[in-house]
């Protein structure tokens, strides 16, 4: 039977970074993932390496604050994979948010950036409004432009496995979790490979085990002896459209005509990105698809913006293709677009060598790996550090 420090089941950015974190500390990583690397969630994102500029009018500030200290990082760290983008924000005379307001959002931006070059924003001159190419000017009060980031979100996580590898982390794809045994000080973890005739059980030894398997993080709860409690979640679907459309140079930063949120209008690969949605799923049974609800929802807040093709129908011949991640949400009351995202980090007394992730985000993958690595570290003891995982350049 195989013994290592740690198991790390699914392999998404959370999953990928918690394993690289703890190879670079010195443990011995199994990293397991039922389909392929960055093949769900970590795929089907928005793009965007962001501080979350709409997360201060939750007052989320240690989060955004958290995000974009990332930002900074990983635009160092991943020069060739994570790239500064601007962003633009229209204000009409029909906003919700007024010009003062998302001025003083971009100030409280800027200070929680501890003034980073990219934390500098600016109001647009009138004269220079028809740069974005097709935006609607009747009514436009102000134009702001701020700075972000843009990044292939799948490969960012490849990058971060590989790096891994390079570390001595083992991974294996089209692996399916069976059972975990928490024992006493360690766990014993069951896997069958999806290409094996036999459907022979492959069992190893773990001193811990991280449960990063994203919206699927209670399945694999549900697989482990003693039975565990599992925390209340909800599936939020975030869906967006692909348009055969010549983008402008920067991200556009909307409000929705329907609803109280924002959408972005993003470049991508010379076409135009539209998300993203979010609506909360009764079950999560195969791929999730876009719905015919969702698509009227992005075209039609498009053609708020950008009416230069008359009609949501004549829209839809533009439309390409579409994609949808599931993000785990805690069950709550109230609207998906104002919860926290913070992720939620989850050990039981009565199984402590078994840490479950509920949420998390693109951005902040780092940090939620050295908090799941400190936890590592009190349940198992620590290791002879291999690197510095805060030097781990990606490409």
């Amino acid at each position: 039977m195989e013994a290592v420090d740690l198991v790390v089941i699914g392999g998404g950015i959370n999953g990928a970074g918690i394993a690289q974190c703890a190879a670079a500390a010195g443990y011995s990583v199994l990293l397991l993932e039922k389909g392929t690397i960055a093949g769900q969630t970590s795929a089907n994102s928005s793009k965007l390496i962001h501080g979350g500029l709409r997360y201060l009018e939750s007052g989320q500030l240690p989060l955004v604050r958290k995000s974009l200290a990332e930002r900074k990082a990983l635009l160092n760290l991943a020069p060739s994979l994570v790239n500064p983008i601007p962003f633009y924000i229209p204000v009409y005379e029909n906003s919700r948010r007024s010009p003062w307001t998302i001025r003083a959002g971009l100030s409280l931006y800027a200070l929680l950036s501890e003034f980073d070059a990219l934390g500098q924003f600016k109001s647009i001159p009138s004269v220079h409004w028809s740069k974005i190419k097709g935006l609607k000017l009747q009514g436009l009060k102000a134009l702001y432009q701020y700075w972000d980031a843009q990044t292939d979100d799948k490969q960012l996580t490849q990058a971060v496995v590989k790096n891994a590898q390079t570390l001595g982390v083992q991974v294996i794809e089209h692996a399916k979790c069976t059972s975990i045994e928490h024992l006493s000080g360690h766990c014993k973890v069951h896997y069958q490979l999806a290409d094996d005739a036999n459907n022979e059980v492959v069992e190893v030894e773990a001193l811990a085990v991280v449960n990063a398997a994203g919206p699927w993080v209670n399945d694999v709860l549900a697989k482990v002896q003693p039975q565990i409690a599992a925390e209340a979640i909800e599936w939020v679907q975030g869906s967006h459209l692909l348009l055969d459309i010549t983008a402008n140079d920067g991200i556009l930063y909307l409000e929705s005509c329907f609803d109280q949120r924002v959408i972005f209008v993003m470049p991508w690969n010379g076409q135009t990105l539209i998300g993203t949605t979010e609506i909360v799923l009764e079950e999560l049974v195969g791929k999730p698809e876009i719905t015919a609800a969702e698509i009227d929802y992005l075209l039609g807040i498009y053609l708020h913006y950008f009416s230069e093709f008359g009609d949501v129908d004549t829209l839809k011949t533009k439309v390409v293709d579409s994609f949808c991640g599931v993000r785990v949400l805690p069950k709550q009351t109230g609207n998906a677009f104002d919860r926290p995202r913070d992720t939620l980090q989850k050990s039981q007394a009565s199984h402590p060598n078994l840490l479950s992730l509920y949420g998390g985000k693109l951005t902040t993958y780092r940090t939620t790996a050295t908090e799941a690595l400190d936890w590592l570290e009190q349940t198992i003891g620590e290791r002879q550090s291999l690197a510095d995982f805060d030097k781990l350049q990606l490409d």
